[in-house]
């Protein structure tokens, strides 16, 4: 994999947001945490959009719904477990329900967030928010693909849930122009399985790819970015032609993406599938990449478990 350095997602939501500032028409709220979300560097160049509601992430949620309604796009930023959990009920009903064009951009999410510990890493917000009817739920694998998914979000029209990260991860992508909410990327392509991943992650799964290519075993990848719409023609088409699905995601393995797939899967095909994920656990207070480990979001892990369903293939 090429080096291109490394990014978190969440500076690249702010530098996308400044960017695209004069291009569209559209207003940025944060509730006390631009510094930490990176709405800063947008409030720097346009500072008459941007809007700070304080520690009030609920009606933050109502103030985006207002401005939605008048006909101009608002982003509403602030860390998951406030935008997903705390403003639950705002996002549900203020925004969901009338389907405004809202952009919640929830910065801090999983247990990447190390050392702040269990409360504040929020392992729950994809499956909260796929379950609010019409909701895109997007998590970008790096810098690029969160400037491509920021764009996507104002082109949309509708309520969008950005979930992005403070770790600084690979840099995937030089190209994007074809990046699009319902369709997966496909990275890599290989025989044996399929491994579908999403956000830090998917950087995680190139790299057992290609740790298993050393030992003969050909695996595919996908950066399965959007959770909601799931590209479910492109997952189909690999699990057909593999006969074996591994997913990995920063989450919870309830409701997340190893949930989506397993639906699909279970609806239109099935298919041997291994999930990698958070196992209905709380997170933990640590270094970042030891509490990724700890809790098995590593590339061994993933490696383990696409030979794991390889093993299962065969005695079928």
């Amino acid at each position: 994999m090429k080096d291109l350095g490394k990014l978190a997602t969440r500076d690249a939501y702010g530098q996308a947001l400044a960017d695209l500032a004069t291009q569209y028409d559209f207003v940025v709220l944060d509730a006390d945490l631009s510094k930490s979300t990176k709405t800063a560097t947008f409030r720097k160049v346009c500072p008459e959009r941007f809007v700070n509601c304080g520690i009030a992430e609920g009606n933050m949620m109502g103030v985006a719904a207002g401005i939605a309604s008048t006909g101009r796009p608002a982003f509403a930023s602030t860390f998951a477990m406030f935008a997903a959990g705390r403003a639950y009920d705002s996002v549900r009903n203020g925004i969901g329900y009338p389907h405004l064009n809202v952009k919640i951009a929830a910065t801090h999410t999983g247990i990447s967030v190390g050392e702040d510990g269990a409360t504040h890493q929020c392992i729950e917000d994809i499956a909260l928010m796929r379950a609010i009817p019409g909701m895109v739920v997007c998590c970008p694998a790096d810098g690029p693909s969160t400037a491509a998914a920021v764009r996507c979000a104002l082109e949309h029209d509708g309520p969008v849930y950005l979930r992005l990260g403070r770790l600084a991860v690979p840099t995937l992508y030089e190209d994007l122009s074809g990046f699009a909410f319902g369709k997966g990327i496909l990275l890599r392509e290989g025989s044996d399985a399929v491994i579908v991943a999403v956000g830090l992650m998917t950087a995680r799964a190139l790299a057992a790819a290609e740790s298993l290519a050393e030992k003969g075993i050909q695996v595919a990848v996908i950066d399965m970015h959007t959770v909601k719409p799931l590209d479910e023609a492109l997952l189909l088409e690999w699990a057909e032609k593999t006969g074996a699905v591994v997913t990995a995601e920063e989450h919870t393995i309830l409701g997340g993406l190893g949930s989506a797939v397993a639906e699909c899967l279970g609806e239109h095909r099935p298919t041997v599938l291994q999930r990698v994920g958070v196992r209905d656990l709380f997170g933990s207070s640590g270094k970042a990449e030891e509490v990724l480990t700890a809790y098995g979001l590593t590339a061994q892990a993933i490696e383990e478990a696409v030979c794991t369903a390889i093993a299962r293939k065969s005695l079928r």
